[in-house]
């Protein structure tokens, strides 16, 4: 059994103040395609107890990091980041859970990118969040980021199980 990301070491490109939140993103990215394979489209969008689906959480993922990460580059959203947000619980045309696997990854890969691009010199701006714009900074919502999609990679891989169950 391969060791866990944070136990490999160094990620090449990475300031070292950001390496726990990229190691946290290379797990989630390791472990979501292996959570859903074979799940199919109703089992995708199955909702056990009430629970969020599997497809929610991949498409919450996918489109969290960007929005997160268009706040750390200090930008506000667009129109179509919110109705993607509005729309994540819909089961839709992209029913396949390689597809939303997919869309998750390329979206870890585009956080990932991003934190490499970031110097450290930048990591304690201020940045707004939201329409309220509530406070934090580059660092805080990269952080973030990273343990937010840690915590929905655990849901898919908790509730993938759940529905495999039945």
């Amino acid at each position: 059994m391969p060791l866990e990301a944070w136990l490999r070491g160094p990620l090449e490109g990475l300031d070292p103040y950001l390496m726990p939140a990229a190691h946290a993103l290379v797990q989630a990215r390791e472990d979501l395609p292996a959570a859903v394979e074979g799940l199919t489209g109703e089992r995708l969008w199955q909702r056990p107890g009430d629970a969020a689906s599997v497809g929610f959480h991949l498409r919450h993922i996918a489109g969290s990091l960007d929005r997160l990460a268009t706040y750390a580059r200090g930008e506000m959203l667009s129109e179509d980041q919110r109705r993607a947000a509005a729309a994540e619980a819909q089961a839709g045309p992209d029913q396949d859970a390689s597809v939303l696997v997919a869309a998750a990854i390329a979206a870890i890969d585009a956080a990932l990118a991003q934190m490499r691009a970031t110097p450290r010199e930048a990591l304690l701006e201020p940045r707004k969040v939201g329409r309220a714009g509530a406070p934090s900074t580059v660092v805080g919502l990269l952080f973030h980021l990273a343990e937010h999609t840690a915590r929905h990679a655990g849901q898919v891989i908790t509730t993938a199980k759940v529905v495999r169950g039945r």
